[in-house]
């Protein structure tokens, strides 16, 4: 990065400009959804394996962005790349999700390395240049980490569950020995996103998709710390890094999520009111989102009324059009054609 003044869309609104129509980009847009990405995952035996196929990886990337001329391109990968990397076992079973060998004790703790394995994550990073070397030159690229608390409550629990209960208590019960494992995280996601940036990474976007089920006292511990130490290391190795929060779930504390954790843009989920958003966050914050992804399955009316109340909301001030949360896989592919053709005409409707 440096520090001229960018001329992407994408990341002219990360530098606190308002643009008409403003630049569009959606989580999970690389995927299931796609005919195109159905046919190459069919190619490969696992998904973890996929991630770290650097051509078929960045293959996945660019299909939407051929598709639908999205202003960004996000790296495909996942999230747990940094505990395998850490040297935990990950797994994905088919129409299971990810199995990861639980963390339980501080035995389990201790046979992680202490450092991420960077070359078990260089595939990642020869993705990134795979993709830079093919993307049209008004695209940007973003790359992304989760967060140390969603992270680490798949480390414990061994898979995905529906409230982070054993996360959860874990913290409660030995928040010593948590707060070890977030201290891991932090170095970790540290290291791996300063390496993203190096690779070619124009922002990076920080997940933790079950902040909200953390009441006040956890969530400052385990969401927002973890999050701004992050922040202040990338930014203090790449002055001109541009993070973008996705603290989901967390409702009122996104304005102060804003104001404390150090990242240039705020991610915002489905449930947030954009007209909330837009009175109670600061004026010159870029806030990214927020279409609910069942809208856009569904399509029609429903779609054209969401995009147009997003659009009427955010008027005015710095704006990424995205989803609430990740595309899901039964999205129509020409319902993203019309989202796509509702965000370019309505704004300046």
């Amino acid at each position: 990065m440096t520090a001229s003044s960018p001329t992407k869309p994408f990341l002219r609104v990360l530098n606190g400009e308002v643009l008409n129509p403003p630049p569009v980009w959606l989580m999970r847009q690389a995927g299931r959804y796609l005919p195109e990405y159905r046919e190459i995952r069919s190619k490969v035996p696992s998904f973890l394996e996929f991630c770290y196929s650097p051509k078929i990886a960045a293959e996945a990337t660019l299909q939407p962005i051929r598709r639908f001329g999205f202003d960004a391109a996000i790296l495909f990968s996942d999230i747990l790349v940094i505990p395998d990397a850490l040297g935990q076992k990950v797994s994905f079973e088919t129409n299971e999700g990810p199995r990861l060998d639980p963390i339980v004790t501080v035995e389990d703790l201790a046979r992680l390395n202490a450092e991420i394995d960077q070359k078990r994550l260089e595939p990642v990073f020869e993705t990134i240049q795979r993709i830079k070397a093919a993307l049209p030159p008004e695209t940007a690229l973003i790359g992304f980490c989760g967060a140390p608390w969603t992270v680490a409550s798949y480390m414990i629990a061994g898979r995905g569950t529906p409230d982070q209960a054993p996360a959860r208590l874990f913290a409660y019960r030995d928040p010593d020995l948590f707060q070890r494992l977030i201290d891991r995280l932090v170095d970790a996601s540290t290291d791996y996103l300063s390496r993203q940036i190096e690779a070619g990474v124009e922002a990076v976007q920080i997940f933790d998709s079950w902040a909200g089920v953390l009441p006040a006292g956890e969530y400052e511990r385990w969401c927002l710390a973890p999050i701004k130490a992050i922040s202040a290391r990338v930014k203090s190795r790449h002055s001109h890094a541009k993070i973008i929060g996705f603290p989901r779930g967390i409702g009122p504390r996104l304005k102060t999520f804003s104001a404390q954790a150090g990242v240039d843009a705020l991610g915002l989920d489905t449930a947030v009111d954009p007209f909330w958003a837009a009175r109670s966050i600061d004026k010159t914050a870029v806030l990214q989102g927020n279409l609910d992804p069942l809208a856009l399955i569904a399509g029609g009316a429903a779609l054209e009324t969401s995009v147009k109340r997003i659009l009427a909301a955010f008027k005015g001030r710095p704006h990424i059009f995205n989803l609430g949360h990740g595309i899901l896989p039964q999205t129509p592919v020409e319902h993203v054609a019309a989202l796509m053709d509702l965000v370019r005409r309505g704004a300046s409707s």
